[in-house]
């Protein structure tokens, strides 16, 4: 059987070794809009968490598995549709992910000043699309709208002190410009309570333990928690109780003459209502909330606006709300309210041969390890289809052959594994110069060059 994967994120990665794992005659082959490989490990996570790029090493063995092929600089929807996918494999896998953020529909939020939590992550890690992204960090006060962990890692990108994040691959012009930043305080605000935050509890502990910042935390938004929290799970248990021993810390006494620390702290209960204009409306100057009252309990609590507002003054602002996929072609069902593609199991509704996994088939909620049991989870249907033989296999298909003539009259040129491995040793060796484990190349035109494309 051939098997095509649309997407080189962990959700394509894992889907793809898990069938070359459990089925031995199986070709897989891996399509990527990038010239590069590897999607949100290499685009998403923080520069300074390189333990969990790990996993890449794991998804250069599969790529370099005789029966997978890799194909870069190929978007599909584009240079090549769905039903022309189809008519090349026995299977086609969509696993392309969330390439888009929701929006918080609010007035002013398409202020200068106001960017998305995916852009900014972007910006700082090398996503080419995000690279004339050039955020204004003139001014003392960030606020960032969600209670996620992309939401900490924000605030730990901007707070951290530049000689940590030296030795990272962050990329070298957004080093440049935290270099010259002023934001020295960041607050983090959520809708909902304490016991609704969605961040983890390594990633709390990290920006806790951040030199030269310390977190603000209101005692008072954790009063009558600890009987609360008695019968939550063991992992929110002790991620609250970790919030409010913090809050009930006694700030450590600065030094005379020394400079005042950075400071971060999360805010409970308020829901963004506008992003208020300077006064000559060229730019954000802070953001009005209702303030809110929890309605039920739990992960299921819902935030009402008690008709109480408050003003917060900052001169950033960053949407952590979440990331959202987008319909790839008019061949692919989608379900756009929930920003899915709807299937069971892996199964896409009503299209025998059609697969997701990953972000786009659960959305996007979850670390690597929840991507990799789902992938595994599709890969198991599809493995079960060709073993019922629900998935034909008697017609032979030509795979990346008739791909490749399609692209070739269209002007397309795939980037193989093995470019890829020619960028990768380029960026290597560039950030090897600089002290970086790499430094990431961020236009697909320099890439192309390095390649000979």
């Amino acid at each position: 059987p051939r098997v095509c994967v649309v997407g080189s994120g962990p959700a394509g990665f894992y889907t793809a070794q898990h069938i070359l794992k459990h089925h031995a005659g199986a070709l897989v082959d891996i399509y990527e809009k990038l010239p590069v490989p590897f999607g949100l490990v290499r685009f998403g996570v923080a520069p300074d968490h390189p333990e969990v790029k790990n996993v890449t090493n794991t998804f250069t063995q599969t790529a370099r598995s005789g029966r997978c092929g890799f194909y870069g600089n190929v978007a599909v929807g584009r240079d090549v549709t769905v039903p022309e996918l189809q008519q090349a494999y026995h299977a086609v896998v969509l696993s392309y992910g969330a390439e888009d953020n929701r929006v918080l529909g609010i007035p002013g939020e398409n202020l200068p000043g106001v960017y998305s939590a995916r852009a900014f992550v972007g910006w700082y890690n090398g996503l080419p699309e995000n690279q004339d992204l050039k955020p204004d960090l003139s001014c003392e006060t960030a606020l960032i709208l969600g209670h996620g962990n992309v939401a900490l890692d924000i605030a730990r990108i901007l707070l951290s002190p530049l000689q940590l994040l030296r030795k990272t691959d962050i990329t070298d012009s957004s080093l440049a410009a935290l270099a010259c930043s002023k934001v020295k305080r960041v607050w983090l605000v959520g809708r909902r309570g304490p016991l609704q935050v969605a961040f983890t509890i390594k990633e709390l502990r990290e920006m806790i333990n951040l030199p030269g910042a310390r977190a603000v935390l209101d005692p008072a938004d954790f009063t009558g928690l600890e009987s609360a929290v008695k019968d939550a799970s063991r992992p929110r248990k002790r991620l609250t109780e970790l919030m409010i021993k913090t809050a009930l810390e006694k700030p450590v006494e600065m030094q005379a003459g020394a400079a005042a620390p950075r400071e971060w702290g999360l805010k409970f209960q308020r829901s963004p209502q506008e992003v208020l204009p300077s006064a000559d409306g060229s730019r954000a100057r802070g953001v009005r909330m209702a303030l809110t009252r929890l309605e039920g309990s739990g992960d299921s609590a819902k935030a009402i606006p008690t008709g109480d507002v408050e003003e917060l003054e900052c001169g950033l602002v960053l949407s952590s709300i979440g990331y959202r996929s987008l319909p790839l072609d008019p061949a692919v069902p989608f379900d756009s309210r929930r920003g899915v593609i709807p299937n069971s199991s892996g199964r896409v509704q009503g299209v025998p041969g059609l697969y997701c996994s990953g972000w786009v088939k659960r959305g996007p909620t979850g670390v690597i390890i929840t991507t990799m049991n789902d992938s595994f989870d599709t890969a198991q249907s599809l493995l079960e289809d060709l073993q019922g033989g629900v998935l034909d296999i008697s017609p032979s298909r030509e795979g990346f052959g008739l791909v490749e003539s399609i692209l070739h009259s269209r002007g397309v040129r795939p980037v193989s594994f093995s470019d890829w491995e020619k960028i990768d040793a380029a960026e290597v060796a560039r950030g090897k110069a600089a002290g970086k484990p790499r430094e990431k190349i961020v236009d697909p035109a320099e890439m192309l060059r390095i390649i000979g494309h």
